[in-house]
């Protein structure tokens, strides 16, 4: 399910960390890997295979710690649009999963997720994993933190039962039978759909919707999930989801990237939209069948 990675890598010491990150998606049965890092056509010109000769040298050395964790792995260097070419060679290859980077809220706050990944999450007909950059100063310099220790030790999953959501935990599934780690699942119930109107429905909605989490949940320990949480918050789904990340306690938030409501040509709902810009931890979006 998750057997082919595409890595979005710009040569740079960030994407060298993400490739460390990626290292550990073979817990989860990732066994192939491309490293794409696309010249974009409007910067670079007639120079392009002269930069391409200097990337060359550390994608090969990315190319080679993912080798000894034992991927089979490739290189692609193609001119183009970066979202369009990354998009592209997912297809070409048959690619099960599209892993990029996207910045921390330390770095810029009106840029919590870079133009390159905003704009292929828009694209992306596959899974895409955003593993977040932190970026700080000190001691005279610039530091780059990768936020993807140990990815799968506790899943956080939002769901909406949309179809998407359905898609989502069918992804979880997978993830758990490999890994046998923590859940937590978190369903919202969204202030704005029911006060003030359906406000005494509300006991109804937890009864209804904690039965369905908890089906969810037998399912969960059966494919060997460690442990299996339920929570059912109420209030703004994306302030919920994003308080829960918050605590500390998470690695991963794992969900569908349009929910119950959206406009079908919305690919990316706007729950799933500012989870992924400001969660301050890796976010895996499933997204809808297009």
């Amino acid at each position: 399910m998750l057997n082919h990675v595409l890595v979005a890598t710009d040569a740079s010491e960030a994407s060298d960390r993400l490739v460390d990150c990626v290292r550990g998606l073979r817990r989860v049965g990732s066994r192939r890997a491309v490293l794409v890092h696309v010249l974009n056509v409007r910067d670079v010109g007639g120079l392009y295979e002269r930069l391409k000769q200097l990337a060359l040298p550390r994608l090969e050395r990315q190319k080679q710690r993912l080798e000894e964790a034992g991927f089979e792995v490739r290189i692609e260097i193609p001119l183009g649009y970066p979202a369009y070419e990354i998009n592209r060679v997912a297809g070409e290859h048959r690619c099960s999963l599209v892993v990029l980077g996207s910045h921390g809220e330390s770095l810029m706050t009106e840029a919590l997720l870079g133009s390159t990944a905003y704009a292929v999450l828009h694209q992306v007909r596959i899974p895409t994993l955003l593993i977040r950059f932190e970026i700080t100063a000190g001691n005279g310099g610039r530091r780059c933190r990768v936020l993807c220790e140990d990815l799968f030790g506790h899943i956080l999953h939002p769901t909406d039962f949309s179809d998407t959501a359905e898609r989502a935990f069918r992804y979880l599934e997978h993830v758990v039978q490999h890994t046998r780690e923590r859940v937590t699942l978190l369903h919202v119930q969204d202030q704005v759909r029911i006060a003030p109107h359906l406000q005494y429905k509300l006991a109804e909605f937890n009864r209804n919707d904690q039965s369905r989490l908890e089906r969810r949940r037998d399912a969960l320990l059966k494919h060997g999930a460690r442990e299996v949480n339920i929570e059912i918050p109420y209030g703004s789904p994306t302030g919920c989801i994003l308080e829960r990340a918050r605590r500390g306690d998470l690695s991963l938030i794992l969900m569908g990237s349009q929910g119950r409501g959206l406009l079908a040509e919305l690919f990316l709902g706007s729950v799933a939209h500012n989870v992924a810009r400001h969660a301050p931890l890796p976010v895996l979006l499933v997204p809808a069948v297009r």
